[in-house]
């Protein structure tokens, strides 16, 4: 199962909720899925979604799954790795309307750079990023060795410090 998260801010993520739709509708993805679209306006006609989802929710479908696609939130994002689940990060970007910069973007490349997830931002390419989780050795997100902290303050450093 791919368990989709766009999070809970007040912006949409259509681009993502359409992509899967039609690769559901065209018949190039098999596998179920559920998504917790949020505040997209865009309503999945192939698969089960939800709005939001309790907490309990939504960690009983992020252990479930096969692959989890989330927009670039670092809650979201961090909540999958302690799963050690196959992550594809699918950033929120400005252009779009979906966010009012594009850090999601950038932090997605970083983490996909150090092999914790993979990185798409464009539908085109998403049924191929997907067909990737299964050949990927994603690294395992260790909380105590601080790695995903390092990361994200190297980040932060190099690009707001």
């Amino acid at each position: 199962m791919i368990f989709v998260i766009v999070g809970t801010q007040k912006f949409q993520l259509n681009r993502l909720i359409k992509s899967l739709d039609e690769l559901v509708d065209k018949g190039k993805l098999k596998m179920p899925i559920v998504a917790q679209i949020g505040h997209s306006d865009y309503k999945p006609k192939n698969y089960e979604f939800y709005r939001f989802l309790e907490k309990s929710e939504f960690v009983k479908y992020i252990s479930d799954a096969d692959v989890v696609i989330t927009q670039g939130g670092v809650n979201s994002i961090m909540t999958v790795l302690s799963y050690n689940k196959p992550i594809i990060i699918y950033p929120r970007l400005a252009k779009y309307g979906e966010h009012v910069d594009n850090h999601q973007r950038e932090f997605a490349e970083a983490l996909e750079k150090n092999g914790y997830a993979l990185c798409c931002d464009d539908g085109d390419n998403l049924e191929e990023v997907i067909k990737k989780c299964d050949t990927t050795v994603f690294k395992k997100y260790v909380s105590c060795t601080g790695n995903i902290t390092k990361i994200i303050n190297n980040y932060l450093d190099s690009n707001f410090g």
